[in-house]
């Protein structure tokens, strides 16, 4: 028996759980051709929500067509190019045939490299060419012109666009893209990420050029009241139960967190026969705290002495992290030793000053750090 719940992947269908005012927010958005910047840290759904609003949006509106681009492993302007004409040139064409006749016909430039798929979702397209930033004009503007000539309209969504910031010249990179974009009719843009700090940088500072580029979604946590109907629901799918107080302890137990919600209820369910046990539900979470401690451990001994002591501070609790008793018991030097390691730490999205106080973004990683590595 297949498992009834998903983490790691994009969720869909019945495993995707409430999120009602954002899917409809979005799904208007993409119908009325709004630009979209959505920021929120990682494994909170932004990916299966853009993929359920697309769905929905292109369900309701059928000139409407969703282009998805993921450029997490992009590192160059070049391969941003080549994958944003691929996928397209992909997202806009029925047929193999079409394909190659829209790259023939908008890029003039370029010359396509078809691998043969079926269905078209599965061809692979690349472009025989040393420099494909010779039509970067032409790439810019490429979803533009296609929607024009077939009456379409086009949301492109672009995960992990943070990633642009690590190109080399980045800023006038940025310039170049908004240069085109903020001229286009018929395409709008969804552009989102998991690197909240750097996705805050590029979209919320005003010397940068994506500033207000678009509407800006700070995606909160689903409501914790939400999800027991949701993994009660889910276990009953597979003829398993499990109670409303046991639901609310797995919430309770990774902060709220969609992803481990979901893998954590698949450890209980793993362990579920027929009735969930109480005592399952501890195996269930040590097991995922025994899985990661590996790379819990290899994360932090990459990082400083002062790093790790401002962390020991945050997991136990600590609120006043400048204030002389939590430095001298931490081991902190003074408030610059907390502010040098606060900011390093936000960088690597270790921890999160977006709200009111600093917080850890991994529940599980605060976990083994108070219990286990300072434990």
């Amino acid at each position: 028996m297949n498992s009834p719940f998903v983490y790691g992947r994009i969720a869909a269908d019945a495993s995707f759980t409430d999120r009602i005012e954002e899917t409809a927010a979005l799904v208007s958005d993409f119908k009325n051709l709004t630009n979209t910047i959505l920021i929120s840290p990682r494994r909170w759904g932004k990916s299966s929500l853009v993929r359920r609003a697309g769905a929905l949006a292109q369900s309701e509106k059928k000139n409407l067509r969703i282009c998805y681009i993921d450029i997490f492993n992009v590192r160059t302007e070049e391969e941003f190019y080549e994958k944003l004409a691929a996928e397209i040139l992909r997202s806009t064409s029925s047929f193999l045939d079409e394909v190659v006749a829209n790259a023939k016909r908008f890029l003039s430039r370029l010359i396509p490299v078809i691998t043969a798929g079926d269905p078209i979702n599965s061809v692979g397209i690349s472009f025989k060419t040393q420099d494909v930033k010779m039509s970067a004009d032409e790439i810019l503007d490429l979803a533009e012109n296609i929607a024009k000539e077939k009456n379409l309209e086009l949301v492109i969504c672009i995960d992990e666009f943070q990633q642009i910031a690590n190109f080399g010249d980045s800023e006038a990179f940025q310039a170049k893209l908004r240069s085109h974009w903020q001229l286009h009719q018929r395409v709008a843009y969804c552009l989102y990420g998991s690197r909240r700090h750097m996705m805050i940088e590029v979209f919320t500072h005003r010397e940068k050029p994506f500033y207000k580029f678009g509407k800006t979604i700070f995606l909160e946590k689903i409501s914790p009241e939400k999800w027991p109907e949701f993994i009660m629901d889910r276990f009953r799918s597979t003829g398993k139960e499990i109670s409303r107080t046991q639901c609310e302890w797995i919430v309770r137990k990774v902060d709220n967190n969609p992803y481990y919600i979901q893998q954590l209820s698949e450890e209980v369910w793993n362990r579920t026969d027929s009735i969930c046990t109480d005592a399952s539900l501890d195996q269930a979470f040590n097991a995922i705290v025994n899985m990661q401690a590996g790379l819990d451990l290899a994360l932090t001994s990459t990082l400083t002495l002062s790093q790790q002591n401002l962390l020991h501070a945050i997991v136990d609790g600590n609120k006043e992290l400048t204030s002389a008793a939590v430095m001298g018991k931490y081991g902190l030097k003074n408030s610059i030793t907390v502010l040098r390691a606060k900011n390093a730490l936000i960088k690597m999205d270790i921890i999160d000053n977006f709200g009111k106080e600093v917080t850890m973004e991994d529940p599980v990683y605060a976990y083994w750090l108070k219990n286990v590595y300072f434990g």
